[in-house]
């Protein structure tokens, strides 16, 4: 296996703090340099993406009086793929007083990514949820409330406790909002310049050190060059290289994937989050899925018959007759436990042929007993706008049938490598929210992705991004600096390429092919036989792409083929990647398990004693072998132990 990827240096955090951890985010706040408000005026800083974590940065940086120039390739920043998200934000509130607390929110995310994300940037997270869900409040965010007035809560998978504030099912459209309107404030105060429907595509790196991106404009082509002194990506996850998923269509890794050829490690690229409650795929004409909130799961029981091949519809089928697994299976955590877990069971009874729907490929998710319980009109009031997505989308009323969801492809807890600063290993390149690595270990809590976006944004990045401004402003740039004209170059090269490949396949067949070798082989599960016939299998349709691809139009229009291909050729090298990843970690942990490694009853099966680490990778070339730097995770806090929500 080693012939894939060569092992380097081991790599280390060197701005987490020592002492007690409780401290650790005070310590590092204390010691960082801080630029005095004159002087931010001065300094410029670039954002990639409009996201919460975008957003949030962006708005936050601006109102601290740096200079923000903002990029999306939306038409507008509130179009970002955060406004998806459904169910909820975590924060350790304990307004419920059933024993929640910081150090419980810290344990359930560091146990719910089985192990493998560093203590003290997830014991900061549960530190900043208290703070969030009071910016939020006062930005206005209409959070769910109980009669008397105090902010509601629900509970979500992996826990016990209800921590989860929510507004009704689209709080991730409520609290984009709030980051929206807090940017465009700061925009019409300009100290924030928008820059919508401009795509990045290159990063500048001049003396080692992130300087400015190329971008493109979408409408007109144009290749822009753009300078400052630091530059952010908050660009997203890379779950689209399995092409169907629940992220949005324009989603893609190019961001983060440029930075990386420049330098920027790429960690855990394997660890990719299967959600268990989406809508099951309907045909081969689709082009992505829709996810169904895990807050269904809060009333919502989970079954399939007891017998393979039973299609009786399923009113028809009596209680006796049906297998609620989850609860049987995990009689403490029921219907919630973690993403990773609810995702495998439900592929395990669809393999013994007790799926439902067509092909097989559905379990129920049923709320007659809770209408039974609470009545329609409180159903009505918590779900409602799910329950009417799931029947605009389905034809099938979910009051009346239970709804059919299976796994689907969600969030990427893998991404580009960042210290406690979020600093990248390139020198002034920082990476907030899903595009980073840092605080989910192999599998996300739900209601976290929210959480870590805003505290990024909000929170982390405002702090310690202050600590290496404090030794600018750095030289000014122009276009005619080499580095600068050779990246803006090799842009317009790339674009060239593409267009002139002139073959008779499209993007999305290539896209489609590719996403299908890595839903089978590195996808709910791994093995080594599977991995190595995915590795070559994407080699080989690399090569087809760039030989065979047609991109019709030009670049000096709208042109959507295009901007696809750009995409679709980055994800062949990220699925390379991914696989590699997946084949050299031979245990099973969080998302990411092995055939090869699991337990007498199927459950996943760690071996911390060999990979107890970060992998973080080098970028060498295209086909060549990937450096391994590996980063050890120690846990003084919280015991390293399987796995057990039974």
């Amino acid at each position: 296996m080693t012939e894939l990827y060569i092992e380097g240096a081991p790599i280390k955090d060197e701005k987490a703090p020592e002492g007690p951890i409780e401290q650790r985010w005070d310590k590092r706040r204390f010691s960082a340099k801080l630029v005095n408000p004159a002087n931010r005026r001065k300094l410029s800083v670039i954002i990639v993406g409009t996201g919460l974590a975008g957003a949030s940065a962006a708005a936050t940086l601006g109102e601290a009086g740096y200079q923000v120039t903002s990029f999306c390739y939306q038409d507008s920043p509130r179009r970002a793929h955060s406004i998806a998200a459904q169910g909820g934000i975590n924060a350790a509130k304990n307004y419920r007083n059933d024993g929640d607390s910081i150090y419980r929110l810290f344990y359930d995310t560091v146990k719910g990514g089985d192990f493998r994300s560093r203590e003290s940037n997830v014991y900061r997270l549960a530190q900043v949820s208290v703070e969030i869900i009071d910016q939020c409040v006062a930005q206005g965010v209409p959070f769910a409330r109980e009669y008397g007035g105090l902010l509601d809560n629900r509970s979500f998978g992996g826990v016990q406790v209800s921590r989860t504030f929510y507004a009704r099912g689209q709080t991730g459209q409520q609290l984009l909002i709030g980051a929206y309107q807090a940017l465009e404030r700061q925009i019409a105060a300009g100290t924030v310049r928008m820059h919508t429907r401009h795509e990045m595509l290159e990063l500048i790196v001049v003396d080692g050190r992130a300087r400015g991106v190329i971008v493109r404009d979408m409408v007109s082509g144009e290749i822009e060059t753009h300078f400052a002194d630091a530059v952010v990506l908050a660009s997203g996850g890379y779950g689209n290289v399995f092409f169907l998923s629940t992220n949005a269509m324009g989603c893609n890794v190019t961001a983060t994937w440029r930075a990386h050829r420049k330098g920027a490690l790429f960690a855990n690229p394997c660890y990719t989050q299967i959600h268990p409650t989406c809508i099951p795929v309907s045909g081969d004409y689709q082009s992505k899925l829709t996810l169904m909130s895990e807050s269904l799961r809060n009333d919502g029981r989970i079954w399939v018959p007891k017998e393979a091949g039973d299609d009786r519809d399923p009113r028809q089928i009596p209680e006796e007759e049906r297998d609620y697994y989850l609860e049987r299976i995990y009689p403490s955590f029921g219907n919630l436990v973690p993403r990773d877990i609810a995702s495998r069971a439900a592929k395990n009874v669809c393999d013994e042929g007790r799926g439902v729907g067509p092909g097989g490929l559905g379990v129920y998710l049923d709320f007659a007993d809770a209408i039974k319980r609470m009545g329609l009109p409180a159903v009505e009031a918590k779900y409602g706008n799910l329950f009417d997505m799931y029947q605009r989308i389905t034809g099938e009323n979910p009051y009346e049938v239970p709804m059919r969801i299976y796994p689907a492809v969600h969030y990427t807890m893998g991404g580009l490598w960042v210290d406690y600063d979020l600093q990248s290993t390139i020198p002034g390149l920082f990476v907030t929210g899903e595009a980073n690595f840092s605080d989910h270990g192999a599998n996300r809590l739900g209601a976290s992705a929210l959480m870590q976006g805003l505290a990024d944004g909000y929170f982390v990045l405002p702090n310690t991004i202050n600590d290496y401004l404090a030794s600018g402003p750095f030289e000014s740039l122009d276009e005619n600096t080499p580095e600068a004209k050779e990246a803006a170059d090799a842009v317009r090269a790339r674009i060239d390429k593409l267009l002139s490949v002139n073959g008779n396949r499209t993007v999305d067949s290539f896209h489609k092919e590719l996403g299908h070798i890595m839903w089978d082989y590195c996808g709910m599960e791994r093995s080594e036989e599977g991995l190595r016939k995915a590795i070559e299998r994407i080699r080989e349709l690399r090569d087809e792409f760039w030989q065979n691809v047609k991109v019709t139009g030009t670049n000096e229009e709208l042109n959507q083929a295009l901007e696809k291909a750009g995409r679709v050729a980055d994800f062949f090298e990220l699925a390379e990647l991914m696989c590699i990843d997946a084949l050299h970690r031979r245990e099973s942990c969080g998302g990411h398990f092995r055939a090869e490694s699991q337990t007498e009853d199927g459950e996943a099966l760690r071996h911390d004693d060999e990979f107890a680490y970060v992998a973080a990778w080098e970028f060498t070339g295209t086909g060549e072998q990937p450096v391994l730097h590996k980063e050890n995770l120690e846990y003084e806090y919280v015991e390293m132990k399987q796995r057990s929500y039974k």
